[in-house]
């Protein structure tokens, strides 16, 4: 499939939004359904017990996860949408 004038300009703006919303979050708080699936992405080493007490459950939950996103990543967003959104505009209309 070939993008034309009107994909550019729809991936631009969309990327431009999360841009934004990167510049303006200093983090994020996965909810558990997220952790538990980057958990099980991701090997971590597991923690140490100290109790003898048998539990029912062959795994604790795991803690929520906080991502913080480095702050060049919302001003590499802007700007790629930026030039996105002026390609777009210089592309001939479709038919």
């Amino acid at each position: 499939m070939e993008l034309n004038r009107n994909h550019y300009l729809t991936i631009g703006l969309v990327v431009l939004a999360l841009g934004i919303q990167f510049r303006r979050v200093e983090s994020f708080v996965l909810n558990k359904e997220a952790t538990a699936f980057i958990a099980k992405r991701i090997k971590t080493q597991r923690t140490v017990t100290t109790t003898f007490v048998p539990s029912l459950a062959t795994d604790p939950p795991p803690a929520k996860r906080v991502v913080k996103p480095p702050k060049w990543l919302g001003w590499a967003m802007v700007s790629g949408a930026a030039v996105m959104i002026l390609y777009s505009l210089v592309l001939p209309k479709p038919r």
